[in-house]
């Protein structure tokens, strides 16, 4: 029956976002408790608010098992200058926390947000041994499993830029936008450019802007 069957949706956090970790999560769900998903207000993570994001993270932490991996911005850049490819990076961690599930749990189906080509999951899913059927869908976060995940995901990511802005003294912004330029230039300025290899993404346009800043004015 479609009500009973198990499904681990999939989605990340802050890969858009300069500074930061990238998140990736997996909540599995049967497809019977989408009624209650529907009732606590499970939607895309991104139309929420903070608040109400860290609300709904502990309650669908408590209700159903999870995954969550954070990368942070010194693995990821060791990472991205490897493969030197986002969408590579983002298959590698959607097959370990679909995985991880798999691992511990019966599932049926996997379903994860489409963000490049479909063989890239298929390939790091069959080189964990991963058999779970996947079906890979553009804006599937109007699957509520994966709107699930979304808000995991990017509960983290809030989390981990309150700790970085604590660790730091500054108010780390999110974001790829000219304030998260001028933030990189006042972080460097405080603690010299290496620290964005701890910080941001190395690899987005924003790097060049802040280590750089005289090169891109008229």
């Amino acid at each position: 029956m479609a009500s009973a069957r198990r499904v681990v949706g999939v989605d990340e956090s802050g890969k858009g976002d300069f500074f930061g970790p990238l998140v990736v999560a997996a909540v599995l769900a049967p497809d019977s408790d989408l009624p209650e998903l529907h009732e606590l207000g499970v939607r895309d993570g991104k139309q929420i608010t903070d608040k109400r994001i860290k609300a709904l993270d502990g309650l669908l932490r408590e209700r159903y098992p999870h995954a969550v991996v954070v990368v942070d911005p010194a693995e990821y850049n060791q990472l991205y200058a490897g493969i030197k490819n986002l969408n590579k990076l983002l298959a590698r961690y959607h097959a370990e926390v679909i995985s991880c599930l798999c691992d511990e749990h019966p599932v049926d189906l996997a379903i994860s947000d489409k963000f490049g080509k479909t063989e890239l999951i298929e390939d790091e899913l069959s080189a964990r041994s991963c058999e779970v059927p996947l079906r890979q869908i553009v804006r599937g976060e109007r699957f509520l499993q994966v709107a699930a995940a979304s808000i995991v995901a990017r509960a983290a990511f809030l989390q981990a830029m309150t700790d970085l802005s604590n660790e730091y003294g500054i108010e780390i912004p999110r974001g790829a936008a000219p304030k998260v330029d001028q933030a990189g230039r006042e972080i460097v300025r405080m603690f010299g450019v290496e620290v964005l290899r701890k910080l941001a993404k190395t690899h987005f346009k924003n790097y060049q802007r802040v280590v750089n800043p005289t090169l891109f004015t008229r």
